[in-house]
């Protein structure tokens, strides 16, 4: 195991670039359904669960470009209603993509989100 030896005495200086948070930032990207337009987003981490999305984004007719931290998602031509469900099972919080797709069209179809007990328990009856 590879340990550190911290020496005291000296000052430690130096910078670090924070993303933003996870949680803050799957409900923004959400909302840029609701906006008809292009919206910009700027400190998006660039993990896992922001990847999947945006790629549920691109699959309901979003067009997303990414350019130096920052992301642009222009939701003007979203021809789908529908997050199908090997992308939904991706993550639990792409259920708030539903919600996004419920207030722009009064209507939304998808399946139980990924990692999902209560999934689980309705497929196997199990109470």
């Amino acid at each position: 195991m590879a340990s550190y030896i911290i020496e005291g005495g000296k000052r430690l200086e130096g910078e670090v670039t924070v993303s933003g948070s996870k949680n803050a930032s799957l409900p923004i990207i959400a909302t840029t359904i609701l906006n008809p337009n292009v919206t910009k987003l700027y400190n998006i981490p660039n993990i896992h669960d922001t990847q999947i999305t945006l790629e549920i984004l691109k699959y309901l007719g979003c067009k997303i470009k990414k350019n130096h931290g920052k992301i642009e998602v222009n939701s003007k031509n979203i021809t789908k209603k529908e997050i199908p469900e090997h992308l939904m099972n991706q993550m639990r919080s792409t259920v708030v993509l539903a919600g996004a797709i419920l207030g722009r069209f009064k209507e939304a179809k998808f399946s139980y989100p990924g990692d999902c007990d209560i999934w689980w328990i309705q497929r196997t009856s199990i109470r």
